[in-house]
């Protein structure tokens, strides 16, 4: 509170001020970097970090920082200090704090003000990553991958760049490949397949066999022999 010469009566110092002591004629403004939003204070309260608080605040105001850079603390005097945004992360400027970079995204350096996508054939499991990943063998990765995709059923790959399942590679009649293979595997004895991109192979039915692996026909079953379904 404050009175001057001649008053009857105390007055609160209003918001943005203070008086710290007794017998004070006046109030004091609030210094840049302090504000205070109640009336009558003895004190006025630090700006929080990320905040902007000039002479005589009675609130916090938001930092006006660069894209690509934060608030992280208000200096001396009164201005909020920006800093370039970490690797890892985007900074969308005003007083937003840093944003962790989301799994299939990346920032390579400091100073970004947005994450960029994962490329077709890399992916990215984690937040904050400052590079992504190659994919993996039996996979694929599209723009974007938090994660690697296996090659669908009857389609196989060594590459570790594929960007979409339909660059994996078709397994060829006699072989099969199941969801994410490395390679294709030939058709025991006993089944076949005459078709490509086949995830299993077709036993060879009553009446015939087949004594060879990796087959696309089996063979009629000998006369005087009894052939049942999936003769070798």
């Amino acid at each position: 509170h404050f009175a001057t010469t001649g008053s009857t009566e105390q007055t609160a110092c209003r918001e943005g001020s203070f008086a710290n002591g007794t017998r004070n004629d006046a109030c004091e403004l609030c210094p840049e970097g302090y504000y205070q939003d109640q009336p009558a204070a003895a004190a006025c309260v630090r700006c929080a970090a990320g905040k902007f608080c000039p002479v005589g605040s009675s609130r916090e105001l938001d930092a006006q920082c660069e894209a690509g850079t934060y608030a992280r603390l208000t200096d001396r005097s009164g201005d909020p200090e920006c800093l370039d945004c970490p690797a890892g992360s985007s900074c969308g400027g005003g007083a937003a704090p840093p944003s962790e970079c989301s799994p299939g995204s990346f920032a390579a350096t400091a100073g970004l003000s947005e994450c960029a996508s994962c490329a077709g054939g890399t992916y990215q499991g984690e937040s904050n990553a400052t590079s992504c990943l190659p994919c993996v063998e039996g996979s694929y990765c599209a723009e974007g991958a938090s994660a690697p995709l296996p090659c669908v059923a009857g389609s196989y790959s060594t590459a570790t760049n594929l960007t979409a399942a339909g660059e994996c590679t078709d397994a060829s009649p006699g072989h099969f490949a199941t969801t994410g293979s490395t390679q294709q595997t030939a058709c025991a004895k006993g089944s076949y397949t005459n078709e490509t991109r086949q995830g299993e192979c077709t036993p060879c039915p009553g009446g015939t066999y087949q004594d060879k692996g990796g087959k696309t026909e089996c063979k009629a079953c000998l006369q005087g022999h009894y052939c049942a379904v999936g003769a070798a």
